[in-house]
């Protein structure tokens, strides 16, 4: 009897997958797999971004202040021990303020000086310091603290690896639950995947309130691979 075509999607909960290929444009008996992984690692490292907004009556007078508060804050990380290349500060975003009233013309009201900053902490215990220091040198803006692991490429080695064993293993025993048998790979497909860092804090400026301590130490870092493969069948 003639061979008859197999195709089967697999993913880690069993969610049928769209091949780029359609199993109908193939004219070989073959079979198809989504090999998956999952790394989950204790969190060891962290990167914030912090801002300073300031607003005053002329774009000068902001941009100083926007200036200043980013100065002062960068000479107290490298005074503590933070390296340059672990700051990166964005330009200067300068937008003027109006108000509006119905049936008149818009008045200029003055201007606001906007910067960022994003610095990667390898330490987590200097975290809440860090964002103490932040907040004394006028930087009034906390976007989010995003905790990061300091093994990630060794981790998304591994995590690719095992997506890449799961495929096989998966593919040898439909093939064998099926009586079949596997001749090689005839097609592979390969996506690459971003950890899964968990963003621990959002706030913003005025009256804000932010939870450090010890739950910084308990977040962790997610990584996850899939690779899609087709295999010719003898």
């Amino acid at each position: 009897m003639k061979k008859s075509l197999l195709a089967a999607l697999i993913s880690a909960g069993l969610i049928l997958s769209t091949p780029q290929l359609q199993a109908s444009e193939l004219n070989f008996p073959h079979l198809e797999t989504v090999g998956v992984s999952e790394v989950a690692v204790e969190a060891d490292m962290a990167e914030i971004d912090v801002a300073v907004v300031i607003k005053d009556k002329t774009a000068k007078a902001a941009k100083e202040g926007s200036d200043r508060a980013v100065a002062k804050f960068i000479a107290r990380l490298k005074s503590a021990g933070i390296e340059r290349s672990l700051i990166q500060s964005a330009n200067l975003n300068l937008q003027p303020q109006y108000h509006y009233e119905k049936d008149k013309p818009a008045e200029l009201i003055g201007y606001t000086a906007s910067r960022r900053l994003t610095v990667t902490v390898k330490e987590l215990t200097r975290l809440n310091a860090i964002l103490d220091s932040a907040l004394e040198e006028g930087l009034n803006r906390v976007n989010n603290i995003a905790l990061k692991s300091s093994k990630e490429e060794e981790l998304i080695a591994k995590a690719r690896q095992a997506a890449i064993k799961d495929a096989q293993a998966k593919a040898q025993l439909l093939a064998e639950g099926f009586g079949e048998k596997i001749k090689g790979v005839w097609e592979i497909r390969y996506y690459e995947q971003h950890p899964v860092q968990p963003v621990m804090l959002r706030m913003s400026a005025k009256g804000a309130s932010y939870d450090v301590g010890e739950s910084y130490q308990q977040g962790h870092v997610t990584i996850r691979d899939r690779v899609e493969v087709i295999y010719r069948l003898k």
